[in-house]
């Protein structure tokens, strides 16, 4: 699974990335330490261009009772979209790019308790996790944009770590990721694969990454042997 993650670039730094209009609403930039239920930057297309704007992470599904089952649903297994009621739809037509400079999991060690990771890019930089959102009406009106991250099996650095990874998509397949017009579900499953190893990297952080009230620089320092 994917259960937190960093975005520690600049607005402006985003905007250049994803060609993306400018905002309605002010993102807090930089994050250190993403987790579930906040709000955060999503890229989504209006059939002309891209936009920016906020989705909180755990997809409501339209026919939810309550905005707090979108807590289950912070991750999408690849492997199932087409048949989960909750995601079968937004798969085919409400598909967003979560953009991210790194990611942690948690490795379970040998002797007990698990060790947080931080796992990047090599050479770092922004990359892009495939995503889907729905809006939720509540029943005050409210409407709350809502997303989770698609997840794959893992790379071989990975399965050294957890034995799931979020879908990091190319940025030559990001355009078909977010074409609303594009249904063909088997296109679309050909992107879900695992990122290849060979480009990314990993190191072992903190512990105060799993307390979500954490979210500043030292999140990102190598943990101390």
């Amino acid at each position: 699974m994917c259960g937190r993650y960093t975005i520690t670039v600049t607005m402006e730094e985003l905007m250049l990335r994803y060609l993306a209009a400018e905002p309605a609403v002010p993102f807090h930039l930089p994050r250190y330490n993403v987790a579930p239920t906040q709000l955060v930057p999503a890229v989504v297309s209006d059939g002309q261009r891209n936009r920016l704007g906020l989705l909180r992470w755990g997809l409501i599904p339209p026919w939810a009772k309550d905005e707090r089952d979108g807590a289950k649903m912070i991750n999408a297994r690849a492997e199932t979209l087409k048949e989960r009621p909750a995601f079968r739809d937004a798969f085919r037509r409400k598909r967003c790019l979560i953009p991210a400079d790194g990611f942690y999991e948690w490795k379970t060690m040998p002797g007990g308790g698990k060790q947080p990771y931080r796992i990047m890019l090599r050479g770092g930089g922004l990359f892009s996790m495939a995503g889907l959102y729905e809006t939720w009406i509540a029943p005050d009106g409210r409407k709350i944009g809502s997303f989770a991250i698609v997840t794959t099996a893992p790379n071989a650095l990975m399965a050294e770590i957890h034995n799931r990874m979020p879908v990091i998509l190319r940025p030559e397949d990001e355009a078909l990721w977010l074409d609303r017009t594009v249904q063909d579900t088997e296109a679309l499953e050909k992107l879900l694969v695992p990122y290849p190893a060979e480009e990314m990297d990993a190191y072992e952080v903190d512990k105060r990454v799993g307390n979500p009230a954490f979210d500043d620089p030292a999140c990102l320092a190598p943990a101390k042997k």
